[in-house]
């Protein structure tokens, strides 16, 4: 504190010395500022005055001042507010044009647009908050294009399903157009084309089926101006437009394949049809024509867009709608009994297929279905010409055709080829040997070959096929069709022999025709009958089958008659002695068969000469039957005379020679058993009849021991009850030894 208290007298005496030193010049500077203190004092009240004035006149610049600064921020308000602006107003111009957009449906336009607004603009102002509200709305526009596209899609899917026929009629229309149009310029450079389709035939066949199927795909609007192709009558804007929607959104694959599925379901909706749709033509047209709408669809799709639709998947679809097309076909085809409808059903699976095999979709196994249908076809008509066959023989009179006069004459020959030189040189009247039934047969059997030829037109096939189809379905014409009617003709009970011998004549006149019906056949189809594969007509065995049944019926029918005579035979059995003449049914029926004989004469020699030994064995052995008759117990020896008598009368009946051509006494041969058993009664020669029995040189050959003994009991079993003995002791009695040998044999 010592220290401190010197140090600080130290210090206060040099700061007396600093002041004393400068003191002098304080008081100096004290006196200049009270000088100076006058004059500050004006100067203040000068700078009062000058800060009064300036503050006054400074006041209506800081209001300018301020007014400039208020402005010069505005404006750089303004300049900033326009930049922002032109920044925004794409963004808005882009987000208007997409409302405009999606109001008018450009939604592929519009999803551009979202893009353009995505990636480009609305980065540049996002801090803006209806920049914000934009990005927030652009995921639903996005889900409401799709929605929208995929219901148009619906849309269109619903349609083209309600108006694939129209689609496919339009497509067959046009597909058999160009196929005419083919056809007419082949012919132009084909001079020959078709020369001998029309031979012998005024109708032109090819004419007409082209006119039925012109007929088929009329055009509704008959005064249409322009003709719309398939395609043009489908608006495929939906399909495009969800395409490039789906696929710009990343869901392509979705898209197609949901097309494929929609598109699959309505291909088994299309492909099942109407359980009357074979009732009726119109109903099978509706079908092609919903498969073809369908499928010139799916073509068109697959050649425009990109992916939709792949070949693989086309092909795919169209082989089982091909498969199914096949089935049903042969179901409902099944059902067609009429040919016409048939008919018109090939052409329709003719242009069906052409139509389709246009658009590239294999269709081979279409023809092929057509052979199978081309048999049922033959069937129907089959069934239509029995009935027409049935007609024809119920309506003929079975008698050979009168012709007065050479008009007549050849009227019959232009439907009917038949020669005959030595009618030719008979003056009018005359008769032709065949009956009316022939000439409209044989016309029928070429109207057959006419309709089994229209199903062959039109099936790609070559003329060789073609004559072998033709040549095929008049075989079965004529060996089950026309044999089958021939043989329940035959068979009918009013059918006499009259009608049968003149059935025979005409199946000959028929069996020397089949030769020109197979050069009919080789007119039409240009085929030689010399070539290798040429198939030939088996109307030669069909005759020859219905010949031989007719000749069988004609000896079942002669044989009837007879017995129906021997039924009205009455003989007296016990009768002493005969009537000296021959029983009357006897010569009825005699009368009878030369009669029917008679009619004979135009049957081959064979036929007639085979009737008449029937007929003369047949009644020998009724006759045989009636004398060996189990119920007949006692005949007289007048009964065996009167019963002789009658056996004369049918032995000078064959010796006459009813019909000419045998040879000798053949004809007689057929009473030989007869004769041998009565000529044994009659001259009572048992004694030969046993010492000669068994060799081939016996008189009585022909007899039988058990026929010669049961006549024998009958002749004697009168006598047997007086005797009071049996017939076997009376055997052993009287004729111990001729009568038991004859017992014991």
């Amino acid at each position: 504190m010592e220290k401190l208290d010197a140090c600080i007298r130290n210090h206060d005496r040099e700061i007396e010395k600093m002041c004393n030193f400068h003191h002098q010049g304080f008081v100096d500077a004290i006196t200049e500022l009270l000088k100076v203190r006058a004059d500050a004092e004006k100067l203040k009240v000068q700078v009062t005055d000058t800060n009064r004035r300036l503050q006054d006149a400074g006041k209506e610049v800081i209001a300018q001042t301020e007014e400039i600064i208020r402005c010069r921020v505005q404006q750089r308000n303004i300049t900033t507010v326009v930049e922002k602006l032109q920044l925004c107003l794409p963004v808005l111009e882009m987000y208007s044009k997409l409302k405009e957009q999606m109001s008018v449906k450009r939604y592929y336009s519009a999803l551009k647009t979202m893009e353009q607004l995505e990636n480009l603009y609305l980065p540049r102002v996002s801090q803006y908050r209806f920049c914000q509200i934009m990005i927030e709305n652009l995921p639903k526009l996005r889900e409401e294009i799709k929605e929208i596209s995929m219901s148009d899609l619906k849309d269109f899917l619903e349609s083209i399903r309600k108006h694939s026929d129209r689609i496919g009629e339009t497509a067959m229309k046009q597909a058999q157009q160009q196929k005419t149009f083919s056809t007419a310029l082949q012919k132009q450079n084909n001079v020959n084309y078709g020369r001998n389709m029309h031979l012998g035939r005024n109708r032109i066949l090819e004419s007409k089926n082209e006119i039925t199927l012109k007929r088929t795909f009329e055009d509704e609007d008959e005064h249409e101006e322009e003709v719309l192709t398939a395609q043009d009558l489908v608006d495929f804007s939906p399909v495009y437009r969800c395409l490039h929607i789906y696929s710009v959104l990343g869901d392509g694959e979705i898209f197609e394949n949901y097309y494929r599925k929609q598109r699959r379901k309505q291909a088994r909706l299309v492909l099942q049809p109407q359980s009357s749709m074979h009732e009726t033509v119109e109903g099978y047209r509706r079908y092609f024509s919903q498969i073809v709408g369908f499928f010139v669809v799916e073509d068109h799709i697959l050649h425009v867009t990109q992916g939709l639709v792949t070949r693989t998947y086309t092909d795919e679809l169209w082989n089982m709608a091909l498969s199914k097309i096949i089935a049903v076909l042969r179901t409902h085809s099944s059902y067609c009994n009429d040919p016409d409808l048939v008919l018109e059903l090939k052409n329709l699976i003719v242009v069906f297929a052409d139509t389709l095999q246009g658009y590239g979709f294999p269709v081979n196994r279409l023809f092929d279905l057509l052979f199978e249908i081309r048999d049922q076809y033959n069937e129907t008509l089959l069934k239509k010409w029995s009935g027409l066959f049935r007609d024809i023989f119920e309506a003929d009179n079975y008698s050979p055709i009168p012709v007065a006069n050479e008009e007549e004459y050849r009227i019959v020959i232009s439907k009917f080829p038949f020669q005959d030189p030595e009618l030719d040189k008979q003056s009018f009247p005359k008769k032709l040997p065949m009956s009316q039934s022939v000439p409209q047969i044989y016309m029928q059997v070429k109207e057959f070959i006419y309709a089994s030829l229209k199903f062959s037109e039109s099936l790609h096939r070559s003329s060789t096929e073609i004559d072998d189809m033709l040549r095929k379905s008049t075989n079965l014409l004529l060996t089950r069709t026309l044999s089958s009617c021939l043989q329940n003709l035959i068979k009918k009970p009013h059918i006499g022999l009259t009608e049968l011998v003149q059935i025979i004549i005409n199946t000959t006149h028929l069996e020397q025709a089949c030769k020109y019906l197979e050069d009919f056949i080789s007119n039409i189809t240009n085929i030689s009958q010399l070539t290798v594969h040429t198939a030939r007509l088996y109307g030669l065995s069909t005759f020859k089958d219905a010949r031989h049944a007719a000749e069988g019926e004609i000896y079942t029918k002669l044989n009837q008659k007879i017995d129906e005579f021997i039924q009205i035979a009455d003989y007296d059995w016990t009768m002493s002695e005969s009537d000296g003449r021959a029983s009357g049914y006897l010569m009825d029926l005699i009368n009878f068969l030369r009669s029917t004989f008679q009619v004979f004469t135009h049957l081959p020699g064979k036929v007639a000469q085979t009737a008449c030994m029937s007929a003369c064995q047949h009644l020998s052995m009724s006759l045989m039957q009636m004398l060996l008759d189990s119920e007949l117990k006692q005949i007289s020896m007048g009964a065996i005379q009167q019963f002789n008598l009658d056996v004369i009368q049918c032995e000078l009946f064959a010796s006459s020679e009813p019909v000419p051509g045998f040879q000798g006494d053949t004809l007689q041969l057929a009473f030989i058993d007869l004769r041998q058993l009565l000529d044994l009664f009659m001259v009572w020669d048992w004694s030969t009849y046993l010492a000669d029995y068994g060799q081939a040189t016996s008189k009585y050959l022909r007899v039988n021991p058990s026929t010669a003994l049961t006549l024998l009991e009958n002749v004697f079993s009168p006598l047997l009850p007086a005797m009071e003995m049996s017939f076997a002791e009376f055997t052993e009695g009287t004729y111990r030894l001729y009568c038991y040998k004859i017992l014991f044999l």
